[in-house]
């Protein structure tokens, strides 16, 4: 039968299970490969595996001996300890797995060894990382002594540290992702959110359907729902503006004028039209915008007709009147309200110039510098990171980029390479703060923001042609609304994934 101490003893003539070659004077079996020794009785108390090369310890390797008590791996290579690899083994001891290169050891390797009295680890190359961290909390429930459990062999920071040195706190083990969550169908050129009783919703404007939907959510369904509110004309941009008890939409549109719509009561109450914009001036509006300077609303309309003229209105109580012009026959695209050293400022993007920078002075914006380099710039979309101000430059035919203010002028971080893109929005979900830049010919891309506004990419999502990015929180959940304007808006539930659980 067979023995009791270190290894396979052999017995006459026989030769190690498995086909293995054996060593006499010791009884060790000896530099098998592919998976653990067959033919090993069932009573076998110790057993010993030298030299030997597993590629995956799979799940009940030795389920056929379940009276070991003792278990030594020993110079060999493991690539995998498999979950669940040393289940039934409920008399096991001591367990040593020395100097084995093992590669990675699943969450529940060590699952069911409820009798092991000391482990020893050491002589394996460990990455010490997030996928390790649940070693650790299991090595603080099993006697051991610190050189036993092993040492770091990467990453650097902990390199050369025993594991029994290590907290799991030590681990920073959460990842954020993006996961698709509903998909609405119908198309949308832009999205806006806006906030009006506590509630957060998204303005959709709908060229092809000519319409501006308000994205709701359904408590019932639990999904998102965008009935028609506002039926109108090729709308491209339809913005949304919470005031007292009223919301106002402010519907830009490329046939029939603009206007402003407004709804008194709350969610089902009807829209009438409150007030034509700009007649005579907005021609072929392009993006619209809002922000409150000195106590005073402003809304400012980029116009990119040849012979239109992007305008700067003030709210007068009853309706938006035109306050300022901007500058003609430059074919605007894009403006985006910001505060620079302190003073209002505002960034106006045009397909026929480079970026120009106005700064608020006397009541009225006056022209500061431009943004060199970058002649052909869709749209600018700002955030603020540690006291400065950055801004994110979409170019549908070069490369984004990346600017900060430096006091008088801004200055290139960081370019990513953009074409066929039209949409390079900064946004925070759930406390992360990101960068999404979108394309019409590729994957999006999102950009983890990095702590000098530097980007780091982490994932990519599946919108056709995307032309908006818009985050929304409900109770404790996080979304991000992509709009599509050749196939359908796509909505994506924002989580935190556990690394190493």
């Amino acid at each position: 039968m067979w023995g009791g101490g270190f290894g396979t003893p052999l017995r006459g003539g026989g030769g190690c299970p498995g086909g293995c070659e054996c060593d006499r004077e010791s009884a060790l079996c000896r530099g098998g490969s592919g998976g653990v020794p067959r033919g090993l009785p069932p009573r076998l108390a110790t057993l010993s595996l030298v030299r030997w090369h597993i590629e995956v310890l799979a799940e009940g390797s030795f389920r056929h001996t379940p009276s070991l008590q003792l278990l030594l791996v020993t110079a060999g290579s493991l690539g995998t300890i498999g979950d669940g690899a040393f289940a039934g083994l409920v008399l096991l001891e001591y367990l040593f797995i020395e100097d084995n290169e093992v590669g990675a050891i699943e969450p529940t390797a060590l699952r069911g060894l409820r009798g092991l009295l000391f482990l020893d680890l050491r002589g394996n190359p460990f990455r010490c990382d997030c996928h390790l961290r649940w070693l650790l909390s299991w090595l603080g429930t099993v006697p051991s002594s610190p050189e036993a459990t092993g040492s770091c062999h990467s990453p650097s920071p902990h390199q050369g540290t025993p594991l029994a040195h290590l907290d799991p706190r030590d681990f920073q083990c959460q990842r954020a992702e993006l996961r698709p969550f509903q998909s609405l169908p119908f198309s949308s050129l832009g999205a806006e959110s806006f906030t009006l009783g506590g509630h957060q919703g998204v303005a959709l404007a709908q060229p092809f359907a000519g319409a501006c939907a308000l994205l709701e959510w359904d408590q019932l369904a639990g999904r998102f729902q965008a009935p028609t509110i506002i039926n109108s004309s090729s709308p491209v941009a339809c913005h949304p503006l919470p005031l007292g008890g009223s919301l106002l939409v402010v519907v830009a549109q490329l046939r029939g004028g603009s206007w402003v719509w407004r709804r008194s009561g709350g969610p089902g109450a009807t829209f009438v039209r409150h007030q034509s914009l700009g007649a005579g001036r907005l021609r072929r509006p392009h993006a619209v915008a809002t922000a409150r300077l000195g106590g005073h609303l402003y809304l400012g309309v980029a116009d990119s007709s040849k012979g239109g003229t992007s305008t700067v209105f003030r709210w007068g109580g009853r309706g938006f009147y035109p306050h300022q012009t901007l500058r003609a026959w430059h074919r605007d695209t894009h403006l985006e309200f910001l505060e620079l050293g302190g003073r209002p400022a505002l960034v106006v993007c045009s397909g026929a110039r480079r970026p120009l920078v106005y700064r608020w002075s006397g009541g009225v914006f006056t022209p500061h510098t431009d943004i060199p380099h970058v002649p052909d710039v869709y749209a600018a979309k700002h955030f603020r990171l540690r006291g400065h101000v950055f801004l994110c430059l979409t170019r549908f035919l070069g490369d984004a980029k990346v600017m900060r203010w430096e006091g008088s002028m801004f200055r290139e971080i960081q370019q990513v390479p953009a074409r066929g893109s039209m949409i390079f929005q900064p946004l925070t979900l759930g406390g992360h703060r990101y960068v999404l830049l979108g394309n019409d010919f590729a994957l999006s891309r999102v950009f983890r923001l990095g702590p000098e506004g530097h980007l780091e990419p982490t994932q990519e999502l599946l919108v056709p042609t995307p032309r908006a990015f818009v985050p929304v929180t409900v109770g404790q959940r996080h979304f991000l609304v992509a709009s599509s304007f050749k196939g359908a808006t796509q909505i994506y539930w924002h989580i935190t994934v556990e690394l190493g659980a």
